[in-house]
Parts: C-alpha cells; structure tokens; sequence
C-alpha cells in the first residue's frame, strides 16, 4: 500500500488502506441528483431525442420525461426515480 500511496499524484489523498480508493461515494452520488438535461441539434434531433426517452423509459420505467423543440434545437429532461439509474443510464449510454 505504500508503494501505491508514494506512485500518487500530489492531487489524490488516498487513505483508504482495504481498496486503495480515494473517494467517498457519497461525494460522487447526490441522492438529490436525479434529472439529466440533454440537447440535440439539427436534423436529427427530434429522432435523436425520442430515442434517448425510450431507452430512459425501457431501462428504468419510472422515468419521466419532458422535451421541448425550438427550431431545430431539442431539450429532454429526463427525471429518475433514484440517483444511481441517473449514473447507470449515463454510463450505459456514453453519456
């Protein structure tokens, strides 16, 4: 574990001495953060939108959705039930 503490970047505090982690995972997941903005642009967008909503809704059901179209310019709001599908959802897609 020493070795792996003097290798760090002056930047990480590593002080977790069983996994060598150094965050806590509540400092990375706010239960309150469960709404995730996207924007789509172009020609595109509208389909690019609706596809985003239905892979939301198809993975987490409880999902809520709200979209607005300017021009050709499209925001989706997508509110979870829990944080944690939020960051699934997230990572899942590349987003």
């Amino acid at each position: 574990m020493n070795g792996v503490i003097k290798e760090q970047s002056l930047l990480v505090n590593d002080t977790c001495t069983d996994c060598g982690s150094f965050v806590d995972i509540g400092a990375v997941i706010d239960e309150q953060d469960t709404m995730l903005e996207l924007q789509f642009y172009g020609e595109s967008a509208a389909t690019d939108a609706n596809r985003i909503v239905e892979l939301a809704t198809t993975r987490f059901p409880n999902t809520q959705s709200q979209t607005e179209t300017v021009n050709q310019n499209v925001q989706v709001k997508l509110t979870f039930e829990v944080s944690v599908e939020k960051m699934i959802f997230q990572l899942e897609n590349g987003l």
